[in-house]
């Protein structure tokens, strides 16, 4: 009188084919998190160095700032400008960082002549998002952030 002895795990394999589906939903979610998280860090992390200029003499406090964009430390990067730590974002690069204001920056010097404001950038170009699961998510793996710049007005 048994009528259902042949769906037998029936739920078990439907579990097996929804399984790995969910399962690159759950990474896929969570490394573009993960990326969005990186980018909001590196904008306040711009923001911050920019805002830190801002209140500097024009060309004097590159090593701070780019340091502050680095590891986000305010009181040791301004001891030790050359502070090394547990970095904001993997593979923030100083090569990838650059500050720019009035004297040095060749766009906002264009004129040749003093301007009636001077504008300081910080800026981090070229900095690569890396997956922790790049076998889920392989499109995610390769992105790479367009410029990400702060630009506020400084003391001249």
């Amino acid at each position: 009188m048994r009528r259902y002895s042949k769906e037998r795990g029936v739920a078990a394999v439907e579990m097996a084919f929804l399984l790995m589906p969910l399962i690159f939903i759950v990474f896929g979610i969570t490394e573009f998190g993960r990326a969005f998280y990186q980018y909001n860090t590196i904008v306040k992390a711009t923001r911050d160095a920019a805002r830190y200029l801002s209140a500097q003499q024009a060309g004097t406090k590159d090593a701070v700032a780019s340091c502050l964009v680095r590891y986000g430390n305010y009181s040791a990067c301004l001891a030790n400008p050359s502070y090394t730590g547990p970095l904001l974002a993997p593979g923030l690069d100083t090569a990838t960082i650059t500050v720019c204001d009035w004297p040095r920056c060749a766009d906002h010097n264009a004129q040749g002549t003093a301007p009636v404001v001077n504008l300081v950038s910080v800026t981090v170009s070229n900095y690569q998002f890396v997956s922790l699961v790049p076998f889920v998510t392989a499109d995610m793996a390769t992105i790479t952030f367009d410029d990400i710049r702060t630009t506020m007005k400084a003391n001249l």
